[in-house]
């Protein structure tokens, strides 16, 4: 029964459900041992067996595990020695966007009173992309609307000025990242940056995802903006609080997906 509920899906043992609930395997052992328990004993079981209940991860179908470990085995190491040998620095970019319709965190109130916060019921947004180093620099750029190409080459353009040598970016698959126009702008500053590809659909190999789950946390516990440059202001002073602590940006690479960068 644990190596079922471990190495399985419940649909690929011809069950009708997504996920592994004590019910599911109640009627799993029903099926294959012909056993009839309560729900409580098949809870007792799952405990003993090491099991919790867990919120799982979404992962795409179309992703390729071969590709994933081709990334973590060959590809990024050389990527690494590359970068070794030019005296580049490796960052990893990522774009995402704020709102001020995101989720309201948690407050204390007295019991049976349930707490209100109040905020503009226009729907504010912003973007932002960001680059994240192992030795805890971090550089971003908050901007209106979907990412285009001008806008990733300025923000290519960002990085590169003042840097004390080469960069290496390192983003996901985002079709903008392969337009031509930031390909021949690539090719025209190779002395100066070198932009490569995680593998499709794989951000938990990404330390920038850490950068944005962290300044929507904290924006969390901000006052509600009014308009959209209260969220920008918001946001770019979360974000520069973040440059000035260069031990919280390498704490992104502790994380057990993406050791394998720190």
């Amino acid at each position: 029964m644990r190596a079922w509920i471990t190495d399985k899906c419940p649909e690929q043992l011809k069950l009708p459900f997504a996920l592994w609930t004590a019910g599911v395997v109640r009627e799993l052992i029903r099926r294959r041992l012909g056993k009839h328990l309560g729900l409580s004993t098949v809870q007792l079981y799952l405990l003993k067996w090491g099991f919790t209940p867990q919120k799982p991860l979404s992962r795409a179908t179309q992703r390729s595990d071969a590709a994933i470990r081709r990334w973590l085995e060959r590809e990024y190491p050389k990527i690494a020695r590359r970068a070794k040998r030019e005296k580049a620095l490796i960052y990893w970019g990522d774009e995402t966007g704020v709102s001020n319709q995101d989720q309201v965190g948690r407050s204390y109130a007295p019991k049976g009173q349930t707490p209100v916060v109040r905020r503009t019921a226009r729907k504010l947004g912003t973007s932002m992309i960001s680059a994240v180093n192992n030795r805890g620099l971090m550089r971003f750029m908050c901007f209106k609307g979907a990412l285009n190409a001008g806008l990733f080459i300025m923000f290519l353009s960002r990085l590169i000025k003042g840097a004390s040598g080469k960069i290496f970016l390192i983003v996901d698959n985002l079709r903008v990242h392969h337009a031509v126009k930031v390909s021949k702008w690539v090719a025209a500053h190779k002395g100066e940056i070198g932009l490569f590809f995680l593998p499709p659909y794989a951000p938990e190999h990404n330390p920038d995802e850490y950068l944005n789950n962290d300044l929507k946390q904290q924006l969390k516990n901000l006052p509600r903006p009014d308009s959209r440059e209260e969220l920008v202001q918001a946001t770019s002073s979360v974000l520069r609080s973040l440059q000035r602590r260069p031990d919280r940006i390498k704490a992104y690479f502790h994380h057990q997906d993406v050791r394998y960068a720190a």
